[in-house]
């Protein structure tokens, strides 16, 4: 891309479902995003619109998270808050979590959505492995996994799980409060399509998970 999109162009990134990136637009103005390389068309009808991994990251230019303090092996870019109107799974840590029946509605829809973006999106339509736009947003994508599933992130006391990126390529840490609440984290990331692996801290000695996403 050799130069920003338009204003219009811009608005129609900004309204795209923010799980799946599905757009609504003129068929001028996607178009023009497939030409800038920002979304695809999808080959099977209904031939939709989706946004790209560089559509994403245009799009989350634009979301104005709330501050957070990070942790101090935490990586600076963290994922849209709701305050930005953008659904963010919660990754553990932060403060005010909501467990409440609109929440976990909320959360079903996510899962759902991100399901059909892998069934539209990977190849033969398989959806017992994570899509493309998951490789892109680790940390969000596994979160999503884990609420989904019903497992509690941490709020600020601490009780609950974690999930943070690492130096690795395509690979998250996620932290439980005890070595149970780690082995169903495991699992649920297992059965959702992810590589994992138990660890130790070598200078806490303290456990913890290390997944990424599963490509056969």
């Amino acid at each position: 891309m050799t130069r920003p999109p338009t204003a219009a162009q811009r608005r129609v990134i900004d309204a795209a479902d923010p799980v799946t990136g599905r757009l609504r637009g003129t068929e001028s103005q996607l178009a023009a995003l497939v030409k800038r390389e920002l979304a695809f068309r999808h080959p099977r009808p209904p031939h939709d619109h989706f946004l790209t991994p560089a559509g994403h990251r245009i799009r989350e230019e634009t979301a104005t998270p709330t501050a957070s303090a990070p942790e101090a092996a935490e990586p600076a870019r963290e994922p849209a808050r709701e305050s930005s109107g953008v659904f963010a799974a919660r990754v553990g840590g932060e403060e005010g979590i909501d467990f409440g029946p609109s929440r976990i509605r909320e959360v079903h829809s996510a899962w759902q959505g991100l399901l059909e973006l892998r069934r539209m999106t990977n190849p033969h339509g398989v959806v017992d492995r994570p899509c493309a736009w998951e490789r892109t947003h680790l940390v969000q994508a596994a979160a999503l996994a884990l609420e989904a599933a019903g497992h509690r992130p941490a709020g600020t006391d601490g009780e609950g799980y974690r999930v943070r990126a690492t130096p690795q390529p395509e690979a998250v840490a996620v932290r439980g409060p005890d070595a149970g609440a780690l082995r169903e984290c495991a699992a649920t990331l297992e059965q959702a399509g992810w590589q994992v692996g138990e660890h130790t801290e070598p200078r806490t000695g303290a456990r913890y998970l290390l997944a990424s996403p599963r490509r056969i």
